[in-house]
């Protein structure tokens, strides 16, 4: 068992993992928690020692990775990486590794609620029922039905095909886009703006990447219906927000649902996007589709599972798919997605 000689850090601290600190400090880990906003110079400063590193949202750069002379792993809990140097990290000879399966009914679930939100009209009757006591049917809180509705999805991994299973049983046309995956489970499109052209809603389910930045940009949004959706729970520089943002204002698109953003926290001052909380077209959630009992508990297992491996000396689990993890050879084990060795 682990001794006070481990140091843990672990940002963003704003997200409660209370297991997971728990644990590591009964297990004798001196454990150190920074909020989401570190500078990258106190960051540095703690992980120079560290033997192991949490994060979810804060940016671990090249210059943090430089000088971290005992850190064993940086642990992701959670599914993207893009905010981690992974490049660095190899040179460096520091796994990485994340826990990309916890949420993916979870995240669907919520980005189905979000479609569902926009298509009730959910925003702007909550917000009169709360100032008024009631309304009656008048033509400005007309809904929509989603059945015999075109979904199109930007992405078909997990959670894009847990959204498709839900959307067929609404009785919705479901479309996909994915250039990596070779057999879709819902129509396929080869062409993205021919795609969205089509869809009375775009849902995005990509991971970000250097690739998939900006993928929804101003030439998508334009092709649009103006009839049609967006929703993103994924990762918010996939859409071009500022593009996004005029689409709305100029009524090129009916409405959207964020549960991400390219700058977070959203704020209704100050932000680029603050415009947003004014649209009763626009739902805007706090990055919180992941956020259920059911998938903390497994997100919490499974970092602890990685952490140990870590501190136990152990070759770190590898379970995404991602290529820029499983292209890493030092001190990890790949592992199938079915859970076997590969």
């Amino acid at each position: 068992m682990m001794s006070l000689q481990w140091k843990v850090v672990r940002t963003d601290a704003e997200l409660e993992m209370p297991r997971v600190d728990a644990q590591l400090r009964e297990a004798g880990a001196r454990l150190v928690l920074l909020p989401g906003s570190v500078s990258e110079v106190e960051l540095a400063r703690e992980v120079a020692d560290a033997d192991l590193l949490l994060m979810c949202y804060a940016p671990i750069t090249a210059t943090v990775i430089a000088t971290a002379t005992r850190l064993k792993a940086i642990v992701k809990y959670g599914v993207g990486i893009d905010a981690i140097d992974i490049e660095a990290a190899r040179a460096h000879g520091i796994p990485v590794v994340n826990v990309p399966r916890y949420a993916e009914e979870t995240v669907a679930e919520g980005a189905f609620f979000l479609m569902l939100a926009l298509a009730k009209r959910m925003k702007p009757l909550q917000r009169a029922m709360e100032q008024q006591g009631w309304v009656w049917p008048e033509e400005r809180w007309l809904g929509h039905d989603l059945a015999g509705k075109t979904l199109g999805l930007v992405g078909v991994g997990h959670i894009g095909r847990s959204m498709a299973r839900m959307a067929a049983a609404f009785r919705m046309r479901v479309l996909g886009y994915d250039p990596l995956v070779a057999d879709l489970p819902v129509e396929r499109r080869d062409d993205l703006g021919s795609m969205v052209a089509e869809c009375d809603v775009v849902s995005v389910h990509c991971v970000l990447n250097a690739e998939t930045r900006h993928l929804i940009g101003e030439a998508e949004l334009r092709r649009m219906k103006p009839t049609a959706f967006l929703i993103n729970v994924s990762r918010g520089e996939i859409v071009d927000e500022q593009a996004l943002l005029r689409a709305l204002e100029q009524g090129k698109i009916a409405a959207a649902a964020l549960d991400v953003y390219g700058r977070e926290p959203l704020n209704a001052a100050g932000h680029p996007l603050a415009a947003l909380y004014a649209m009763d077209n626009v739902v805007l959630w706090p990055h919180m589709c992941f956020y259920t009992h059911e998938a903390l508990q497994r997100l919490e297992d499974e970092t602890l599972q990685r952490c140990f491996e870590a501190l136990g000396g152990q070759p770190l689990s590898v379970r995404s798919l991602d290529p820029r993890l499983r292209a890493q050879v030092l001190g990890v084990r790949l592992v199938a997605a079915a859970g076997g060795a590969v």
